[in-house]
This record gives structure tokens, C-alpha cells and sequence, in this order.
């Protein structure tokens, strides 16, 4: 507990924070000049769940919204962008924003006339929305139905064309480093003291004054642009996507990374992306355990959930509430 809240405590400190992460950056820009490709290729894997989370955070953690479908606001940005490179032969740099538009459009399409719904009715309209994405992609010819789109073209940057692995761990480490930094903006921003109004006590927050349903919109909108646009970057990375990369378990692999990690906290947010994308990778080639390590992996987090269920690294109020015995 001391060195928990030791820890807490540095983190606080400004400088502490910009010299922790700075040499955190450093250490993960070295990777690639002594690690192997498939080592990469986790850490890739990491990094990409890592983004999902972090947009999927604003909405769940920021903001308290249970949103069951986050799949659909990345394959929406995907399929934006393969659908131009592919069908209409547009630089990938040009289908960004195109992809922007297209998830801020559909955000406010859904999000508008259902985020007046709370709990358990958001969580069943949010699922229900990903399911449509999904069903249309796989029904739709240019789509590329149920086989998906291949062959995506690969973009280039400063004339070099992206096809190894390292360089695209360089570009999701400065996209980690945009998110990251976008986040905490909106957290210490009075858009993001609003949301945790929300979060808290959304009958408070409306009685304070704060318009909870412009709020929660806008909310929803900037995790749908942080997951449109991280599905854009997926889609040229893999040069192919399919309805299959879009379904609910990958929904609920985000949403478990943002729980398990703690809500809220951008380190525990990344930590939590890290722990589910390389720990099962960690025994895959071990004798007799590699054919179970999902079955170890389901333990260990119901293990994790039941010893911290506050999260890796929750917030500090979250880790005080969660040790303050409550008065009966």
C-alpha cells in the first residue's frame, strides 16, 4: 500500500510524469533495433489494442457510458478507407479525414436519439449497432461481402513505402504518443471534469447545469473519431479486413482492456491493452500449457478482477473508495 501510494505520488509530480515518460518513449523507440519480428509484431498487437482503448476510455471512463459495440466505430474507419484506396485508387493520408467525417456522421446518427438511455438500454442499442455494421459489411458488394476487401495498398511516408514491421511499430508508437496526449487534455479539460459530473452522478450533474445529453454526444463522438481513425491505420497495416475482425468478441476485448486496466487512468487504460494482447502470447510455445494458456489466461483474469477489481491502475479516488470500508 506505502509503495502504492508512493508511486501515486511521483506521479503527481509534472516534472516526475514528462522525465518518466520521455524515458519511456526512448526505451520503447529502441525496441526495434534488437528484437525479432514476431516480438514486434506482439508489441504491434499491444500498441493496437492500446489505441482502441484509449478511445474506447473517453466514452466508458471518461464519460460512464457501457458501450457493448466499440468494434463498429474502428471498422467503420476501415472499411471508409479501404473502400476508397481499393474502389477509388485515393492516397490512404487523403481518406483520413473522409474516415473522420464519416465516424462523426454516424456517431451523431446513433448517439443523438439513444443517449437519452442509460445502463443496460445503451449497453443492448450500442450492441445492436455493431451487429448492423457488421451484418452490412458482409452483405454489401463493396464491401467485398463476407470475404472482406484484400489487397489494401499500403501507404508511403516521406517516400517510404510502409512494409516492415518496425516501421509500422514506429507509426502506432507516435500514434500511442497522440492519444495519449489528446487524452489527458480532455481529462483535465472542463469538457472532461463535466463527463466525470456525468459519470458520477449524471441527476447531479443536470441539476448542476451541465447538458448531460450534449455532453455524453460529444463524448461518444470523440471515441468514435479515435476508433475511426485507428481502424483506418488497421486496415492499411493488414492490407485486408473481413465482417470476422469486427465482431462482438473484439468489443469485448476492448471494453475488458479499458475494465481491467482501470477506467479512467490513461497508464492503467495501456496497461490493461498490454496485458491482454501479450500474456497469452507469453506460453504460446510452451509444451502441454501452449494448447491451454487461454484457459490459464480466463483464470488469471478472473483472478486479477476478484483481488483488484478497482483495475491494474485505477485512479486514485477509485483506489481509495475501493479500501474505505463502508459504514454499515
Amino acid at each position: 500500500m506505502g509503495i502504492i501510494t508512493r508511486a501515486y505520488a511521483l506521479m503527481d509530480n509534472k516534472k516526475y510524469r514528462c522525465l518518466t515518460l520521455a524515458v519511456l518513449f526512448v526505451i520503447f523507440a529502441s525496441f526495434p533495433l534488437f528484437m525479432d519480428n514476431y516480438t514486434l509484431n506482439v508489441l504491434w498487437n499491444a500498441m493496437f489494442y492500446a489505441l482502441l482503448a484509449l478511445g474506447l476510455n473517453v466514452i466508458v471512463g471518461y464519460c460512464g457510458l457501457c458501450d457493448l459495440g466499440y468494434a463498429a466505430k474502428f471498422a467503420i474507419g476501415a472499411y471508409t478507407t479501404g473502400i476508397l484506396i481499393k474502389s477509388f485508387h485515393w492516397n490512404f493520408w487523403l481518406t483520413l479525414p473522409v474516415s473522420v467525417i464519416v465516424s462523426v456522421v454516424t456517431a451523431v446518427i446513433i448517439g443523438a436519439p439513444t443517449l437519452k438511455l442509460r445502463s443496460d438500454y445503451l449497453a443492448i442499442v450500442t450492441l445492436g449497432f455493431a451487429e448492423i455494421v457488421r451484418i452490412t459489411a458482409r452483405n454489401l458488394s463493396i464491401t467485398g461481402s463476407a470475404s472482406g476487401l484484400n489487397a489494401i495498398d499500403r501507404p508511403s511516408l516521406f517516400g517510404m513505402r510502409l512494409t516492415q514491421i518496425s516501421q509500422w511499430y514506429y507509426v502506432f508508437l507516435v500514434l500511442i504518443v497522440l492519444y495519449v496526449v489528446i487524452s489527458n487534455r480532455i481529462r483535465h479539460s472542463r469538457f472532461g471534469r463535466a463527463l466525470a459530473y456525468i459519470r458520477e452522478d449524471e441527476d447531479a450533474a443536470q441539476a448542476m447545469g451541465v447538458n448531460t445529453t450534449l455532453y455524453k454526444l460529444y463524448a461518444y463522438i470523440l471515441g468514435a473519431v479515435m476508433g475511426g481513425i485507428t481502424g483506418s491505420f488497421f486496415a492499411v497495416k493488414m492490407t485486408s479486413i473481413s465482417p470476422s475482425s469486427f465482431d462482438f468478441t473484439q468489443s469485448a476485448n476492448i471494453l475488458l482492456a479499458v475494465i481491467l486496466g482501470g477506467m479512467g487512468k490513461i497508464p492503467g487504460v495501456i496497461a490493461g491493452a498490454a496485458f491482454f494482447a501479450i500474456f497469452p502470447e507469453l506460453f504460446r510455445d510452451v509444451p502441454v500449457i501452449g494448447d491451454m494458456r487461454m484457459l490459464f489466461f480466463g483464470l488469471l483474469l478472473i483472478i486479477v478482477m476478484i483481488t483488484r477489481p478497482q483495475g491494474l491502475w485505477p485512479e486514485r479516488r477509485r483506489l481509495e473508495d475501493a479500501r474505505t470500508p463502508r459504514a454499515s
